[in-house]
């Protein structure tokens, strides 16, 4: 039950985060505006409260001598993955921080990135963090306030990462993979990728085979009626 709940917390963490990545590639395109900006910050704080839960959870299970010997090299990975989702996570917030200052909304004589991308993106960051309004009533100057929040966030971050490593001394090198390397090559999906691949290849030797034999019957027509010409030419002369 215990592990489950850990990975139900990770699972929303690398969802709400990969929306959060999402995000940030649209600043400073056609489709930036204050909304965006708006979405960005509730997106990045529901990521911090579910990385904050994740760390409690898993520093208090990887810090319990009771947990067997299995189910703390589960915890361990999970925690692994937690550690790279934060650097990640960290990685973003500073792209968001660099682009934000970068392509200020309140400068409007400097040009956005025209990167063709068009629409609202409320769709993926409400179903990321399940928020069922989402509503924008921040004053004007809110990419510039939000700035300054999110410089003391990557710090946050920075400090809750180091504390991670001081309490739960779990070295990433050490953790074995529950796979092996290339097994995800090897599920049902990547089978049926590659039978429906196979069934394509056959499909084209079979057309490119028919047309050989196409161009074969009309050469041979062709060249018997030639014959016949030829033949008929020389009788009449």
């Amino acid at each position: 039950m215990l592990k489950e709940e850990c990975k139900a917390l990770l699972d929303a963490l690398n969802r709400v985060s990969a929306c959060y990545h999402h995000l940030v590639l649209t600043i400073g395109g056609s489709s930036d505006s204050q909304n965006l900006r708006e979405e960005l910050k509730k997106t990045r704080q529901k990521a911090q409260e579910l990385a904050v839960a994740n760390r409690n959870k898993l520093t208090v299970i990887l810090k319990d001598k009771s947990v067997s010997k299995e189910d703390k090299a589960e915890f361990e990975r999970l925690w692994v993955i937690f550690t790279t989702c934060m650097d990640l996570l960290e990685v973003d917030m500073r792209k968001a921080l660099e682009l934000g200052q970068e392509f200020p909304l309140n400068v409007p004589r400097r040009h956005l990135i025209q990167s063709g991308m068009s629409g609202g993106t409320s769709g993926v960051a409400s179903r990321a963090m399940s928020v069922q309004n989402m509503r924008y009533e921040a004053d004007h100057n809110i990419d510039m306030v939000d700035l300054k929040d999110l410089e003391n966030e990557i710090h946050q971050v920075d400090e809750m990462m180091y504390e991670m490593e001081m309490k739960v001394n779990v070295h990433q090198w050490t953790v074995e993979a529950k796979q092996e390397p290339g097994a995800e090559l090897n599920g049902t999906h990547s089978a049926g990728a590659s039978s429906v691949g196979m069934i394509s290849v056959d499909q084209n030797k079979s057309v490119c085979e028919l047309r050989k034999v196409l161009v074969g019957i009309i050469f041979t027509a062709v060249l018997i009626i030639a014959v016949i010409l030829a033949v008929c030419v020389v009788k009449l002369s």
